[in-house]
């Protein structure tokens, strides 16, 4: 896949703003779950670039194959806390927002999990990634890490 267009070099000011807001929420919540969180909306957003990015930097953070792999299924799989999975379904509803909406029973199990800040600081992020997602599906981004070493 070739990349469409530079998108730093074609609207520097706009990217470095989008970028640096992206750096700013991050920090807020704990790192594995904004791992999971940019790794679920990829999957249903089928970014491949976003994909790749980020469940190499949740390896790198210490997340397990196991819960990375499962993560398409997550409703089934048990191996995500109370926390991770009200954050997970208010991912997906929000990306899924023109047909899933925001139900209140999701929402009350954020209100549960999340304060007010952290609320405002995970929808943020999940809109984040969104954008993320559509930048790079749009002009076919990938990110070239470095490739993963294959199972013995």
């Amino acid at each position: 896949m070739t990349a469409r267009l530079d998108l730093f070099a074609a609207a520097p000011a706009e990217m470095k703003a989008w970028y640096e807001m992206s750096l700013k929420i991050a920090p807020k919540l704990e790192h594995s779950l904004l791992e999971l969180v940019k790794i679920r909306a990829s999957q249903i957003n089928g970014c491949a670039n976003c994909l790749n990015m980020h469940t190499a930097d949740a390896r790198k953070a210490g997340e397990t194959e196991q819960r990375i792999y499962l993560l398409s299924a997550w409703h089934e799989a048990p191996c995500y806390t109370p926390r991770e999975r009200a954050a997970l379904a208010w991912t997906d509803a929000l990306t899924l927002v023109s047909t899933a909406r925001a139900p209140e029973d999701l929402y009350r199990e954020l209100a549960f999990e999340f304060n007010e800040e952290e609320q405002v600081q995970l929808t943020l992020m999940i809109n984040t990634i969104n954008g993320w997602n559509r930048l790079a599906v749009a002009f076919n981004l990938f990110y070239e890490g470095k490739p993963a070493v294959a199972a013995a």
